[in-house]
């Protein structure tokens, strides 16, 4: 990153530290995508906080971010299966940060499954967990009992532009990765599974770019807030999928199981908004048929009389790109840094919540004046 460019990041941080201080020595263990802006919020992290471990999320690093972050702070490699079982994950935590407060910061609800091991049995004090996504703020809503408070900023208000970009994002890197095997995407049928803020985005960047787009989402409010929009609905997978040349998953939390992928039309092109195990099931179909790579982030996937094409081996396609969504993205790690110094402060009870309207309004401000310029 240029030195200008790195000069004013800090100096935004700077402001957000100076707003949102810590309120006693805390260690964060941070999970994130390793992308070339992500050095400026993890600095205002280790200004707040010691940044005991950074876990870039697998299918996002690049790696000369990786190799200046590795300079700096402690990186570990993450998976699922690090933290899905509790004695391996309360192994982790002690030697990472024995006897230390520590806030997690989480993408994607990595420390979910054993939480509550976590909390009750470190040597230490787990303050609470920050997460990022949706998929995430499920995975810890589903949860009987949250021994620990969760700042989730997957709903704020300060996440809707990122959202909306993302969905741009999405819908740029799929139509240049069908582009690049000689393929266009206008006018064709589309459907979007998951009608959030990224899948509202994705649905109308796609109407825009003259496809018929259907709509499908478990919930009905939201259907019927797409067919307010003009969309058409399904009240099943089955349904939205079966005419679709183009099918956009954007739920966070399994769109497509084993028998839905039967329901897809021959040569239909399939690509996802997160990553490949919390959207699609893609691994129960690997005995099942042939996988041929076709292309650059393209792989058809193929049995007698049926097949069909993955974009990015399912995981979020715009990470193909850098996904980038421009300095929106530091309304998001602003949120994040001052929901760690409120778990510092002891702020919150056990339970989900999200930051404060005023905190909110705050970081706003500090951003509008940086960079509404």
């Amino acid at each position: 990153m240029e030195s200008p460019e790195r000069a004013r990041l800090d100096a935004f941080f700077g402001r957000v530290t100076e707003r949102f201080p810590a309120g006693g020595q805390v260690t964060s263990l941070v999970v994130t995508h390793l992308l070339s802006e992500r050095p400026a919020f993890l600095r205002a992290m280790a200004a707040t906080s010691t940044v005991g471990a950074v876990l870039p999320k697998p299918k996002s690093i690049d790696q000369q971010t990786l190799e200046a972050v590795q300079s700096v702070h402690t990186v570990h490699g993450l998976s699922r299966e690090l933290f899905a079982d509790s004695t391996r994950a309360l192994e982790y935590l002690e030697d990472t940060a024995s006897g230390q407060d520590v806030v997690l910061v989480d993408i994607g609800g990595y420390f979910a499954p054993s939480l509550g091991t976590l909390a009750e049995k470190f040597s230490g004090r787990v303050l609470g967990v920050v997460e990022d996504t949706e998929n995430g703020h499920q995975r810890y809503a589903a949860l009987d009992q949250l021994p620990c408070p969760v700042v989730s900023v997957a709903r704020s208000p300060l996440k809707d532009c990122e959202d909306h970009l993302v969905g741009r994002s999405i819908v740029f890197s799929t139509d240049a990765l069908v582009r690049a095997r000689g393929d266009i995407l206008t006018s064709r049928n589309a459907c979007v599974i998951g009608f959030g803020k990224v899948g509202r985005a994705i649905a109308q960047t796609l109407r825009a770019h003259d496809l018929r787009v259907t709509v499908h989402d478990t919930d009905p409010v939201r259907r019927v807030q797409a067919h307010s929009q003009g969309f058409r609905t399904t009240s099943t997978t089955t349904e939205a999928v079966k005419d679709a040349e183009l099918v956009l998953c954007a739920t966070g939390n399994l769109a497509l199981r084993q028998h839905d992928f039967a329901a897809l039309r021959n040569g239909a092109y399939l690509a996802s908004v997160t990553s490949s195990e919390d959207e699609l099931e893609l691994a129960t179909l690997h005995q099942l048929y042939q996988r041929i790579p076709v292309g650059d982030q393209l792989t058809r996937y193929e049995i007698t009389g049926h097949y069909f094409y993955v974009l990015a081996d399912g995981g979020a396609v715009n990470f193909v790109h850098g996904a980038a969504v421009g300095t929106y993205i530091h309304l998001v790690q602003a949120e994040i840094v001052a929901a760690t110094t409120a778990l510092s402060h002891g702020r919150f009870n056990p339970g989900l919540h999200s930051m404060p309207t005023t905190d909110h309004q705050a970081i706003a401000r500090i951003w509008l004046d940086h960079f509404d310029r």
